[in-house]
């Protein structure tokens, strides 16, 4: 599947890409991530050359909401026990990353010194996938004891969704909160029914991953721990889209950043910034001039194999 990862629309180009894909029929686009103003995707449109049908997916959950009690408080009960596992996720992060950064600036050198940050890092990255399998887990049974498919109004919904999808020639999605956005793409099936492009940005591609990572060093209360927040849609894997990454990120940090890219390696932490346009291939590979993290904690580009 196709997957192209733009940067910031503060300036739109949205017209461009499209065009430059030559891209026939209507457009689908979820604008779930803006909440209550998911209906306003006038300006979306306009860059869609008037074409684009709006699944939303916001208002069909909140129809869910009010026509299955049963199963939203189901679901509220849900997002309470995932909040209490990301709140003790991110207590035993903190400690680990500190002795990651402690170790980092202590004076040592070598490869006793080396061994040991590296170490440090492992114990991060093993506590990254303890807390993925344990979301992972939460879900599973959530699912088995209350199957979407089997509830009335959902199965409406997701069957509507398919029709939807069916014939369009992408799907579009923009930012907004990644929580309610992956909520609401699970919900209603969509990777199940797309057999066409994608072009995302912002926390649409983050969406679209195997590993949601939040992060953002450059907040009122000083640089935060970037935390694994759970799976996308699984459509891109082994990237970890960085939407904004020069204002989010300390880049000039390097030490910091190499943390931060050996933690989540294999996978290619890319940067998506404002002119940005990253189109993967079948197999979801990053092509040769992406901006990435190195290990090292450098901004490079990809280079060929």
């Amino acid at each position: 599947m196709k997957i192209v990862l733009l940067g910031p629309q503060r300036t739109p180009a949205l017209d461009a890409v499209v065009q430059s894909m030559d891209l026939d029929g209507r457009f689908a686009t979820i604008t779930a991530g803006w909440q209550e103003r998911e209906p306003d995707d006038e300006e979306l449109d306009d860059q869609l050359d008037g074409r684009s049908v709006n699944l939303s997916l916001y208002a069909r959950w909140l129809d869910v909401q009010e026509r299955d009690r049963e199963y939203a408080d189901a679901d509220r009960r849900l997002r309470e026990v995932l909040d209490d596992a990301q709140q003790l996720y991110l207590l035993r992060l903190d400690h680990a990353l500190r002795a990651v950064y402690d170790i980092q600036r202590r004076n040592g050198s070598g490869q006793l010194h080396a061994d040991t940050v590296t170490e440090a890092i492992e114990a991060v990255r093993a506590l990254d996938e303890q807390h993925l399998a344990r979301i992972s887990d939460v879900h599973e049974e959530f699912y088995d004891r209350w199957p979407p498919h089997d509830r009335p109004v959902i199965a409406q919904h997701r069957a509507a969704v398919a029709r939807l999808l069916h014939d369009t020639a992408a799907l579009v999605v923009p930012g907004g909160h990644v929580g309610v956005l992956v909520t609401a793409m699970h919900l209603f099936n969509v990777a199940a029914s797309l057999d066409a492009p994608v072009i995302a940005w912002s926390a649409g591609a983050m969406a679209l991953t195997d590993r949601i990572v939040l992060f953002h060093d450059r907040s009122v209360h000083g640089p935060g721990n970037a935390e694994v927040y759970g799976r996308g849609l699984s459509l891109l894997r082994a990237v970890v889209p960085l939407p904004h990454a020069s204002g989010r990120l300390l880049l000039d940090d390097t030490a910091r950043m190499s943390v931060f890219a050996r933690r989540f390696a294999p996978a290619h932490c890319v940067l998506l910034e404002a002119g940005t346009r990253v189109a993967t291939d079948s197999e979801g590979a990053c092509p040769v001039g992406t901006r990435v993290l190195s290990e090292d904690g450098r901004v490079v580009v990809l280079a060929a194999a």
